[in-house]
């Protein structure tokens, strides 16, 4: 029994309770009076509405770990990019991983494995797949629906996922950047009920006009929280926090717990911030979270008062998990299924040679904070080894290796990485998961992909003098080391490319990593060739 403010969201009103629970339920909560703000408050846990666990490169049970810590008690989880990997067995590992946790992970079956045509993946998710997927238990929903030029065009295919999803009463999550109008309305009518990559107010209105929720996403890389959350003002109801992805580093220092602060400290009403951030995911996706009301699950957290919001305690079916900032789940080990089949590659492999004179070619633009991209051209150096990077435009070369099977490498060019020196490279490529580089010369882009290779997945740099790299053992994209650990090893591999090699990016691993994600604008490139993203088909680079 504790003596607690009991916030109850959906009543919308505080009160000093006697709180009871046992055998991982709530007993009774018994009113002994009005607010005491003496006491501390008691409230339903977090929900991250839409993330994949792999992009924060842990195992399940080590993602948790960190996560409780801040509140959080459940995630709504795509394991998207394990799929595009490994399949139906890459699905099955995190289910399976994720029942070691008391944490509740809510699976989705992967509605766009490979995402498209135009790159190789490890596997093939159909739709007589994805029926078995959502006639388990454990999977709660069709995950994001990112081919929504194939919803618009009537793709048999996909189509038929979706009808599985209505035929299993599960929800249908949407992917659309930057859809607008007759099209937006199209897709949101052919069941699509959330969507997470709205970049603008605007956008966002609209959609929820249509019929879809908003989820609002601070992650490591798309940040759209503070175009989107005057969305309160209007639209409480509709609306979720999630992260989408989330690396180590940014997960030790918060999750959930973040947004809710931003967004109570911005004026926000406090009922609709805390409806979004622990009610609506779990009525929506009907997750077994409890509420904090009798005979639900104990899952709850205690805080120290409704300024500050820090998290004092966590508890997943009444087992205390998380106390003063420590985690008091365990650190596991797991299996490391992989699929790697492609050679170490040579500073060759990388020159590209001008077809004619040399002419402007087209440039992948970074945007910091965002999945889209812009394009431009440049004019940049012509040698004998064809077009070279050059540092002082901050115009670099990107590749693609297919990681599956040995090919050759695509090369194309990006700006905004900022990198003077050296090169950077990654397995965690969305969203088939090849190996993505970005370097300033051929010999530092082979010996970074290399170090990729021989370790059969992870993030590398190299420099004039210091090759550093993280591990990732598991589908090239997790690892089962101690969460906390691999986050200090991240963030001193981060800092390596951001002070040695001087790239201006925030994050620039997570950057890179979406740079092969076609499926957003405007320009990117696969292990096949520069992609347009609007126009759907491949462009040349010159």
């Amino acid at each position: 029994m504790m003596k607690v403010n009991y916030i109850n969201i959906l009543e919308r009103k505080i009160e000093a309770v006697e709180l009871q629970f046992a055998h991982g339920s709530i007993t009774s909560l018994t009113c002994i009076g009005g607010e005491d703000k003496q006491l501390p408050y008691v409230l339903p846990g977090f929900v991250d509405a839409h993330v994949h666990i792999e992009s924060s490169m842990l195992t399940p049970s080590q993602f948790a770990r960190l996560a409780v810590v801040h509140g959080t008690v459940a995630t709504v989880s795509d394991p998207h990019e394990i799929a595009n990997v490994l399949g139906m067995q890459g699905v099955e590992y995190m289910i399976s991983e994720g029942k070691r946790s008391p944490f509740k992970f809510c699976f989705g079956a992967p509605s766009c494995v490979p995402a498209t045509i135009f790159e190789t993946a490890g596997a093939v998710l159909d739709a007589e797949d994805i029926a078995s997927l959502l006639s388990k238990e454990e999977v709660g929903y069709l995950a994001e629906v990112m081919n929504f030029p194939g919803v618009l065009n009537g793709e048999q295919d996909l189509l038929k996922k979706l009808e599985w999803a209505k035929k299993f009463g599960k929800p249908i999550d949407g992917h659309a950047p930057g859809l607008r109008g007759a099209d937006a309305k199209a897709y949101i009518d052919a069941g699509i009920s959330t969507d997470h990559e709205c970049f603008t107010y605007e956008e966002a209105s609209e959609k929820i006009k249509y019929g879809a929720k908003i989820l609002i996403r601070e992650g490591s890389a798309a940040r759209n929280f503070e175009a989107l959350v005057p969305l309160f003002k209007h639209h409480p109801a509709d609306l979720m926090f999630c992260s989408d992805d989330k690396h180590p580093d940014n997960l030790e220092e918060g999750h959930i717990n973040l947004l809710v602060k931003r967004a109570l400290l911005l004026g926000y009403n406090l009922w609709d911030v805390l409806k979004a951030a622990c009610i609506n995911p779990v009525h929506h996706y009907n997750l077994p979270v409890g509420l904090l009301y009798p005979q639900q699950p104990a899952d709850f957290i205690v805080i120290d008062n409704l300024s500050d919001f820090n998290i004092l305690e966590t508890y997943l079916d009444g087992a205390l998990v998380a106390k003063d900032g420590k985690s008091l789940l365990p650190d596991l080990r797991s299996e490391h299924p992989n699929l790697f089949n492609c050679l170490p590659t040579k500073p060759d492999d990388f020159i590209i040679k001008a077809k004619n004179l040399p002419v402007p070619v087209r440039v992948i633009d970074a945007l910091e904070g965002q999945l889209i991209t812009n394009s431009s051209l440049a004019s940049l150096p012509l040698t004998e080894r064809g077009y070279q990077s050059d540092p002082k435009q901050d115009v670099l070369k990107i590749t693609v290796i297919n990681r599956y099977e040995n090919a050759k490498p695509a090369v194309g060019f990006i700006r905004n990485f900022g990198l003077s020196k050296g090169a950077m490279a990654s397995s965690v490529g969305h969203d088939s998961h090849n190996i993505l580089a970005v370097g300033c010369d051929d010999m530092s882009i082979s010996k970074a992909v290399n170090l990729i290779i021989e370790n059969k997945g992870g993030l590398a740099a190299v420099g004039p003098d210091r090759e550093m790299i993280l591990p990732l053992p598991i589908a090239g994209l997790m690892t089962d080391r101690d969460g906390y650990q691999v986050a200090k090893d991240y963030t001193k591999l981060d800092q390596y490319v951001k002070d040695e090699l001087h790239s201006t990016l925030k994050s620039p691993f997570m950057t890179l990593s979406f740079m092969a994600l076609l499926v957003i604008p405007a320009l990117k490139l696969s292990d096949k060739g520069l992609f347009d993203g609007n126009k759907f088909e491949f462009v040349a680079l010159e």
